[in-house]
C-alpha cells in the first residue's frame, strides 16, 4: 500500500499538510486504509482549530444532519425511527480464533468479522466527504490522556465529539501516540430522508487487536460517537493490562460544611438508577466515564469527557435545575429526537410547559395521537431522546482535571434490599458489592425480562472487553498498592414499603451523599451491621434539616434502615450463582466474602430474627478480619 499516494489522491493540500505535520506514520496508514475501504470522494482533516470547528458545525447543518433552532447555538438532529439506541446484538468483539471473553459477551472470530465488515463498508462513502478528527480521552498533559482518531462521513458525529471531548490533534505529535491510539471508523451509510437507510446492516465491531472500532449504517450517537462507550470497551481492556481502572463512573465534588475542603467521590449506577442526578447534587466533575490511576499509594480519577450526552426525558426545573438551565439558554447544544415546533424543542417531562399538538420529531411530521406501523402511540420525544452539551455551561461545574479520590459509591435498584446507604468494611468488601450490583427492571420493561433482577458488575457489564474474572481481579489488585484507598459505599434510592410506595423522596439522596462525605472525613459515627456501617438516627435528623430543611422521623428511619436478613441472604445466593456460572476464573476473594457475609447474616438471624431494627445494632461488633482491606 503506497500510503503517500493514497493520501495525496483524496486530501486537499491544506488537509494533507495538517496530517503530515503530525509525522505519525501509523496514523497515516489507518487513514489510507480507510480511504481504500470506504472510497470517499474527498477527505477533510480537522485540527480542532476554531475555524475547523466552525466548519464542522456549519457543514452538519448544510448536509441536513442538524437543523438550527431559535436560541443561538442550539441545533436538533433526528435519528431514524428504528435507530434510537445502542444495538447489543450487532455490537461484537473481534477475537482471535479460540479466544473467549466469557459468557454473555458478544464475540466473533476476528478473521470472520474482518471479512464481514469489509463487505459492509466497501465503497460505503462513494460520493461523500470523509472527516478525520482527533480527540483525547482524559485531560491533556496528564498520564490520563488517550489519543483517538475519528474517521466518519457524518458531520453530526464530528460535531458531537467536538462538544464531548478534548481536542487531541497535538497529542498525535507525541512519540507515545504512534502505537497507543484508538481508531474509530464510521459511516452512516446511504441516507434516505436524512437518516441511515440500511439499518438491517448496522454493525459495530470492536477489533481488540488493532484498538479499532468499525461502525456502519447507523447515526445514533451511542453507536457512532465512538469515543464514548465503544472506546470505553477498548479502555477497559487496556486498563486490565496496565493496572488501572476504566469505569462507568460519575465524579462529584462535595464541599465540606466547614468550607475548607472538597471531597471527591466516584459512583457507578446502572441505567435509570440515579447516576446523573447523583452527579448533579453538589459539584459535577463528570457524569458518565472516568479513568482511575494510582500514585504514591492514593487513587486519582479524571473525567474521560468534557461534555454530557444525557437523556433529556424528565429533565425539568424541579428535579434537574442545573441541567434545565443550560437547555433553555443560548450555548452550543445538539438536541436529538425531541419535538421541534418552529425552532423550539419540547420533550417528555419538561415541567409546566404547554406542549404543542403538532411539530416534527423522530417519526417525521408529528401530531398528538399519531401511531407507528405497530399501532403504538408516538410520544412527543423518544424515551431515549438526548442533549449533547459541554459541561462548562453548568452552574455547578467543577473544572478540576484530576482529583484525589476519597470515596466510591455503587448503586442499584431494589425495592426490598439493601438499605438506602451503607459504608462497606474494606476494599474487597466494596469490590464484592460493586461486582454484585443488582437492578430490578423499571416500569418500562415488558416481557420475560420484567420479572428478572439483573446483576451488573460495577454497572459495566455491557461494556466489558475482558472476562469478568479478569476484570474483578484487576479491581482487587488495584487496591493492594493503595495505602489510603477510597472508602466504598452502597446506595439504594428505590426501597418500597409493603404497600408498594417508595420510602424515599427523589431528593433524599442528597442526605445520603452528604452522610458519605461526613463519614469519609471522620465527622460522624455509625452502627455496624452484618453487611456494613449504617447511619445513626440523630445524625440523619441533623442532615435532613441542613440539606433539605425537613424533619426525619424515627418511624421512617426504622423502616428504611431495617436489616432484612432473608432478603440479604437471598442476594448472596443470587450473587454466588451468577459468579459460579462464569467460565472465567472469579477471584477467590469474592467467594470468601460471600461465605463470610453469609455466616454473619445467619448468626444475626438466629440472634435478632428476620427483620432487625437499626437501633438493635448499637452494640453490634463485626469481626476485625472483615474490616481489613485484604
Amino acid at each position: 500500500m503506497n500510503v503517500d499516494r493514497i493520501l495525496e489522491s483524496r486530501l486537499t493540500p491544506e488537509s494533507l499538510g495538517k496530517l503530515l505535520a503530525l509525522n505519525n506514520h501509523p496514523l497515516n496508514e489507518v487513514i489510507a486504509d480507510a480511504i481504500l475501504q470506504f472510497q470517499p470522494g474527498s477527505v477533510f482533516v480537522s485540527s480542532g482549530s476554531p475555524a475547523d470547528l466552525h466548519r464542522v458545525r456549519v457543514q452538519a447543518m448544510r448536509q441536513g444532519e442538524e437543523k438550527p433552532l431559535i436560541l443561538r447555538g442550539h441545533t436538533v438532529h433526528f435519528d431514524g425511527y428504528e435507530d434510537q439506541g445502542r444495538d447489543p446484538a450487532n455490537t461484537k468483539f473481534l477475537v482471535s480464533h479460540g479466544a473467549s471473553l466469557g459468557p454473555g459477551l458478544n464475540c466473533l472470530d476476528r478473521k470472520e468479522g474482518i471479512a464481514e465488515i469489509d463487505q459492509v463498508v466497501n465503497g460505503i462513502m462513494r460520493g461523500k466527504h470523509m472527516v478525520v478528527s482527533f480527540y483525547s480521552l482524559g485531560p491533556l498533559g496528564t498520564e490520563f490522556a488517550v489519543p483517538c482518531v475519528q474517521v466518519t462521513d457524518s458531520y453530526y458525529v464530528t460535531h458531537s465529539e467536538d462538544i464531548l471531548y478534548r481536542q487531541g490533534y497535538e497529542l498525535f505529535k507525541e512519540e507515545s501516540s504512534k502505537e497507543q491510539f484508538f481508531s474509530f471508523l464510521h459511516s452512516a451509510g446511504v441516507l434516505k430522508n436524512g437518516v441511515s437507510r440500511d439499518i438491517d446492516h448496522r454493525r459495530m465491531f470492536i477489533d481488540l487487536e488493532r484498538n479499532a472500532v468499525y461502525s456502519a449504517n447507523t447515526q445514533y450517537a451511542g453507536n457512532t460517537v465512538a469515543a464514548k462507550k465503544l472506546a470505553h470497551r477498548l479502555a477497559i481492556r487496556r486498563a486490565a493490562e496496565e493496572d488501572w481502572l476504566a469505569e462507568h463512573f460519575l465524579i462529584t465534588g462535595v464541599p465540606s460544611y466547614e468550607g475548607n475542603e472538597t471531597t471527591y467521590i466516584a459512583g457507578a449506577f446502572p441505567s435509570w438508577c440515579g447516576k446523573t442526578s447523583t452527579a448533579m447534587l453538589f459539584n459535577v466533575v463528570g457524569d458518565d466515564l472516568a479513568h482511575v490511576r494510582k500514585k504514591d499509594g492514593k487513587a486519582y480519577a479524571a473525567n474521560v469527557e468534557r461534555g454530557m450526552f444525557g437523556v433529556i426525558k424528565d429533565v425539568n426545573p424541579q428535579d434537574d435545575p442545573y441541567i434545565y438551565d443550560i437547555l433553555v439558554n443560548p450555548r452550543k447544544i445538539i438536541f436529538s429526537n425531541v419535538l421541534d415546533v418552529e425552532g423550539r424543542p419540547y420533550w417528555q417531562g419538561m415541567g409546566e410547559v404547554d406542549i404543542p399538538l403538532k411539530g416534527d420529531n423522530h417519526s417525521g411530521p408529528w401530531w398528538k395521537g399519531k401511531k407507528d406501523h405497530r399501532g403504538n402511540l408516538i410520544p412527543i420525544s423518544h424515551d431515549n431522546a438526548r442533549f449533547c452539551v459541554g459541561l462548562e455551561g453548568l452552574e455547578n461545574y467543577d473544572a478540576t482535571q484530576v482529583v484525589g479520590l476519597s470515596g466510591i459509591i455503587y448503586g442499584g435498584r431494589g425495592s426490598r434490599r439493601p438499605v438506602p446507604v451503607s459504608q462497606l468494611y474494606g476494599w474487597v468488601h466494596g469490590v464484592f458489592y460493586g461486582a454484585s450490583i443488582e437492578s430490578e427492571p423499571t416500569a418500562a420493561t415488558v416481557g420475560p425480562a420484567a420479572s428478572k433482577v439483573i446483576i451488573n458488575p460495577m454497572a459495566n457489564k455491557e461494556f466489558l472487553s475482558v472476562p469478568i474474572g479478569n476484570y474483578l481481579e484487576n479491581h482487587i489488585k488495584f487496591g493492594r498498592d493503595l495505602t489510603d484507598p477510597p472508602k466504598i459505599f452502597y446506595v439504594n434510592y428505590f426501597l418500597r414499603d409493603p404497600s408498594g410506595e417508595f420510602m424515599n423522596t427523589k431528593m433524599d439522596k442528597k442526605v445520603w451523599v452528604r452522610w458519605i462525605e461526613r463519614r469519609i472525613r471522620g465527622k460522624l459515627g455509625a452502627y455496624a451491621t452484618p453487611t456494613g456501617f449504617i447511619p445513626k438516627y440523630e445524625d440523619l435528623v441533623e442532615l435532613f434539616k441542613k440539606e433539605l430543611a425537613t424533619s426525619y422521623s424515627k418511624e421512617d428511619y426504622e423502616l428504611q434502615f431495617m436489616t432484612r436478613m432473608p432478603e440479604l441472604l437471598e442476594k448472596l445466593d443470587m450473587a454466588e450463582r451468577f459468579f459460579r456460572k462464569e467460565t472465567s476464573e472469579i477471584p477467590r476473594e469474592i467467594f470468601e466474602m460471600i461465605d463470610a457475609l453469609r455466616k454473619l447474616l445467619l448468626e444475626g438471624q438466629e440472634i435478632y430474627g428476620d427483620d432487625v431494627s437499626p437501633f438493635r445494632f448499637k452494640d453490634y461488633q463485626v469481626p476485625v478480619s472483615l474490616t481489613q482491606p485484604f
